[in-house]
């Protein structure tokens, strides 16, 4: 691969090697195991990853997914803030560098550096990026360090953190959210799509908030979020495709499946926040499309767009959960 910008096929062609020489049988109960863990509640304070088995099997399973959860918050950063270019980057916990694989999907031109408390992951995350032939893969910095209290972060201009609060104590989550926007210009929080996932990422977004910082998305503005505590939680949906280790832990035959996941995404400068986005999946009826939104003037709202409303209409066709509304070239 000699792509300067990589994409989610980039990816699953560095993993796909990575299952030879690991029996099946080895690598479901190492999926298996990782799974519990995070569906569990119990933060941990030892690396989940502890040996290469478990790390390429989280990697074949889980990277692809990271990626795309990732990417979409950092398209709608890119949206928000279109002549911004981070030229430093840090991805806290970032095991084997899906983040990084990202954000150099993104930009050209940045050095990144990975923490993560796991060696196992820090070496195949770096055997990875060597094998990319990506000049900003190539170059990334992979560091060991303790997670979460006590965390130096050097300034830089991008912190991600994705699907690491979970793995801390609720002290630990705070510590690491303020040290982000201590040393960051712009910070990406990528949690799962579930109650719990979105509740981590409402208390990074308030602590971010607090800090000064500005919402640059999902969200149309920086005021509370509009859902009553404990009726629903805001989440999204990437779609991946699924590897075959996917299909036989799962049992599934589908040759994708979606990627729920909660973020939050805020700058120090001034971004461009859209003025609505879709908060759920579109619900396509004979002539019209109906769409929950959260606004930036109204919270949240539900819109039905009809035949009648012409260009709009053919756009609201074609918008998908997460887009904006309406869309910069709806007519």
């Amino acid at each position: 691969m000699n792509a300067t910008l990589p994409t989610s096929d980039d990816l699953r062609t560095a993993l796909a090697g990575l299952l030879e020489g690991l029996p099946p049988k080895q690598a479901t109960q190492a999926v298996d195991r990782l799974i519990a863990h995070y569906r569990g509640t119990i933060p941990t304070d030892t690396p989940v990853l502890r040996d290469r088995s478990d790390v390429v099997a989280y990697a074949a399973y889980r990277m692809p997914a990271t990626f795309e959860a990732v990417r979409a918050a950092l398209d709608a950063l890119r949206e928000a803030a279109p002549d911004w270019a981070p030229a430093t980057h840090t991805d806290v916990g970032g095991g084997t560098g899906a983040a990084s694989w990202a954000v150099a999907g993104e930009w050209e031109g940045h050095r990144s550096t990975v923490l993560d408390w796991a060696e196992p992951a820090l070496a195949l995350g770096r055997e990875l990026a060597v094998a990319s032939g990506v000049p900003a893969l190539r170059a990334t910095e992979w560091q060991r360090a303790r997670i979460g209290k006590d965390l130096p972060l050097p300034a830089t201009d991008l912190v991600t953190v994705s699907y690491v609060l979970n793995e801390l104590t609720p002290q630990a989550r705070t510590e690491l959210v303020d040290a982000a926007a201590r040393a960051a210009q712009a910070v990406v929080v990528v949690e799962a799509g579930t109650p719990g996932g979105y509740a981590r990422v409402i208390e990074a977004r308030d602590r971010l908030t607090a800090a000064g910082f500005t919402v640059a998305a999902p969200c149309p503005h920086s005021d509370a979020c509009p859902i009553e505590p404990g009726t629903d939680w805001c989440h999204f949906s990437a779609r991946v495709s699924r590897s075959s280790l996917h299909r036989q832990v799962k049992g599934g035959s589908l040759a994708y499946e979606d990627e729920k996941f909660s973020y939050v995404v805020a700058t120090r400068f001034a971004p461009v926040p859209v003025a609505a986005r879709v908060t759920r999946r579109p619900q396509i009826r004979k002539g019209q499309v109906l769409l929950e939104l959260c606004t930036r003037d109204e919270g949240l709202a539900r819109a039905t767009v009809t035949k009648r409303h012409g260009g709009l209409y053919r756009a609201a066709r074609d918008i998908a959960w997460g887009d904006a509304w309406p869309p910069p070239d709806a007519g």
